[in-house]
């Protein structure tokens, strides 16, 4: 009994031959030649592999050529999906130009093996699971059956907007005050920035960066705001005593006094001949500059809700009450009548949207920190807002799925002020760190191209006054 064991073969045969069927011999020509052949015996084999005039003993090499129809090739990945660089458009060339090359039945290819298997693939020898359930009727496609491309193939995504991430220019203003209830920065449609720095405003243009002391309110008095007119031409100053004073911006003129207020006036909001200012008192007083009272009528009802009114009643139309915190934070929307936002102190952090017709809220997002500013673009329906506590960030937002555009830092305390240049693609930010710095944030009303980023070279300081 042989009690050696069988040696295994290590060749892969194709089916109908065996190994008995081969051998090894050395060339008779050349007795000290190292190349050996493979003699095939099987006369059907011989007949598939040679000529009708070879001998019965055919000489071939010793490379083995597998059959490719019998070879599932799809179970090595040679049919696998295009990497993710290649998605969108790309995509969809490629599985045109496959189909016109390999036949209309390559274009609807499924990873399930039910296509062409002579496709050029760069995946080559990945082997993965056959799967032997149909695919689903529901899978997404590039190419549909009858409705030609898709939106999504025909239209890469667009790709996001971007904003520089460093302030263009930066200007010192020293004693900035770093109250939050202050409104010290406004910017005239005629390129002029006004800022109120202590008892002192300033104008600063910015055309040509000329600095124009405006007015001194004197020792026992200070800004704390300050408001052009819609023309440019007139600005309002709201005073510590609780005065408002209008002041001829071109001549550097006072114009008018008014009085009523019994305490600082911390805001104004020009309507055209009809100024509102707002006080520490908790009233809003409607000045008219055409008449010689200091006001025509008074508002009265504030305690720490936010109030909607309308000019021509006494008693608020809305009271929101969802806020948790002293609100600042107001802005209208420029591109959808009776929308509102407004933004929450330290102990809110929300920005919160209305519609005003009836009072619901539309929608509100968690910033994170105080929300100090709120103003919409006029010319992209985007918003930015401004942060103090903890962040001391600058924010863009898209409406309404108020996705981040930019977050913007820079400021080593709150920033508590905000303006938009005419143009409305530069907007000034100003913080108790006592520096009002510009920043490039919208795109222009016409091209809707990235704005430019003029880099760290123009980051040189200039004083305000």
């Amino acid at each position: 009994m042989d009690t050696q064991p069988r040696r295994k073969s290590g060749l892969n045969l194709p089916a109908g031959m065996n190994e008995t069927s081969l051998r090894l011999e050395t060339s008779a020509s050349s007795p000290s030649s190292s190349f050996r052949s493979i003699s095939i015996s099987s006369p059907r084999m011989i007949s598939s592999l040679t000529s009708p005039s070879s001998s019965k003993s055919s000489i071939c090499s010793d490379r083995f050529i597998p059959c490719r129809s019998s070879s599932r090739l799809h179970l090595f990945g040679l049919m696998d999906k295009e990497s993710p660089a290649k998605e969108g458009g790309n995509e969809a060339y490629s599985r045109i130009l496959r189909s016109e090359l390999f036949g209309p039945d390559f274009g609807s290819f499924s990873p399930a093996g039910q296509g062409s298997p002579m496709s050029p693939n760069r995946n080559l020898l990945r082997f993965k699971a056959e799967h032997s359930a149909p695919s689903s009727p529901y899978s997404p496609s590039l190419l549909g059956q009858d409705s030609g491309f898709s939106s999504e193939a025909s239209t890469p995504p667009k790709p996001p907007r971007k904003v520089p991430k460093t302030p263009h220019k930066v200007l010192d203003a020293p004693s900035l005050q770093d109250d939050f209830y202050l409104n010290l920065v406004d910017w005239s449609s005629q390129n002029v920035l006004a800022v109120g720095l202590g008892t002192c405003v300033y104008l600063w243009t910015a055309s040509n960066s000329k600095v124009t002391k405006l007015c001194d309110l004197g020792p026992n008095d200070s800004v704390c705001a300050v408001q052009w007119t819609r023309e440019g031409s007139y600005i309002s100053i709201g005073t510590n005593l609780g005065q408002v004073q209008v002041w001829d911006g071109t001549q550097c003129k006072r114009v008018r006094t008014m009085g009523g207020h019994q305490t600082r006036t911390g805001v104004l909001a020009w309507n055209s001949r009809t100024l509102s200012s707002g006080s520490r008192d908790r009233n809003i007083l409607q000045h008219d500059l055409r008449v010689s009272s200091d006001y025509v009528s008074k508002l009265v009802g504030h305690k720490s809700e936010l109030l909607v009114w309308n000019q021509h009643s006494q008693q608020p139309v809305l009271k929101l009450t969802e806020h948790t915190a002293a609100v600042k934070a107001i802005a209208w929307s420029p591109h959808q009548s009776n929308l509102l936002a407004s933004g929450g102190g330290t102990a809110d952090r929300c920005i919160r949207f209305w519609n005003t017709t009836n009072g619901h809220q539309l929608n509100n997002i968690d910033t994170g920190s105080q929300v100090c500013n709120l103003s919409w673009s006029k010319n992209v329906n985007e918003l930015v807002s401004t942060h103090g506590y903890s962040q001391n960030q600058i924010m863009v937002w898209k409406y309404p799925s108020m996705a981040k555009v930019a977050t913007l830092t820079g400021h080593s305390l709150r920033v508590l002020y905000l303006a938009m240049s005419p143009d409305g693609q530069t907007i000034v930010t100003g913080a108790g760190d006592e520096t009002l710095r510009f920043w490039n944030v919208f795109p222009s009303v016409k091209s809707q191209t990235p704005v430019k980023d003029t880099g760290l070279m123009s980051l040189g300081r200039t004083y305000i006054r």
